[in-house]
């Protein structure tokens, strides 16, 4: 994938030197403004010389592992990005992403009780959305097409070194789209075999139930984390086994493997 040449006022990191290297991962930028340009303080518009922002890029890190998380925040602070919250889980890292409304979400994509895929999908509904980036050690085709079509903007493996991912926060938020190597060369061949993959069956809400199935969670348990009614978190356990035809929990567990909902 060519990148396409952004206006020179997406360069707008104040403290990132690193260049942005297209050799080895896919880019892609959109020639229409930065999504971020209306936000205060935080976009390419900022009345600053060369269009260079004043104030660091503030960033969410969502992951459920403390040492990764604290790695990630002192390799973004090591290149002047501001970690303004940080998240263990999904619903976590969404209800920080409303609160704090930052410039990026980095999110991991297997996190407890909501998944960071599904989490990508809540966050992007709010009004000001952050661009988000995903990061994973997840390559599986239908992950990576899934989460082009959900809207997110970087997808980052984590075998790939540190300065892949400050590649991908520079590219995503000058409004273009970031693809680790090993992700780019999966869609490349997706496209070049013709394979077209398959939308998801499931709705939102049924996979978030089929999470919490897979993670252990009891029907009561479930419809206290989602603020259900028993009855309405059974029917939605149901209609999942009905459409997947699915009929034990074990058979629930391996699909939501295979989905990358939860670790094996």
């Amino acid at each position: 994938m060519k990148a396409v040449n952004a206006p020179a006022s997406a360069t707008i990191l104040r403290a990132v030197t690193v260049p942005l290297d297209t050799s080895h991962a896919a880019t892609g930028r959109r020639d229409d403004g930065d999504q971020f340009g209306s936000r205060s303080g935080h976009g390419v518009n900022d009345p600053h010389p060369a269009g260079v922002r004043t104030v660091p890029l503030q960033i969410l890190v969502a992951e459920d592992h403390q040492i990764v998380r604290q790695g990630i925040r002192a390799i973004l602070e090591r290149y002047g990005f501001q970690v303004v919250c940080e998240a263990a889980n999904g619903r976590e890292a969404v209800r920080l992403a409303q609160a704090h409304s930052p410039d990026v979400a980095i999110l991991d994509l297997s996190m407890p009780q909501l998944n960071g895929l599904d989490a990508a999908r809540e966050i992007l509904q709010s009004h000001s959305p952050p661009a988000i980036i995903l990061l994973t050690m997840h390559v599986e085709e239908h992950q990576i097409v899934d989460a082009l079509r959900a809207g997110i903007r970087g997808y980052v493996i984590k075998t790939q070194a540190s300065g892949d991912l400050i590649n991908a926060i520079r590219e995503v938020v000058a409004g273009g789209w970031y693809l680790s190597p090993g992700a780019y060369s999966i869609v490349v061949d997706a496209y070049l075999a013709g394979r077209n993959a398959p939308s998801d069956r499931l709705t939102l809400r049924e996979r978030q139930v089929l999470q919490l199935v897979a993670e252990g969670h009891t029907t009561k348990e479930i419809a206290g984390i989602l603020n259900l009614s028993v009855k309405t978190a059974e029917s939605h356990r149901s209609q999942i086994m009905e459409k997947l035809e699915i009929h034990d929990t074990a058979g629930l567990v391996r699909y939501a493997i295979r989905r990358g909902l939860i670790q094996p």
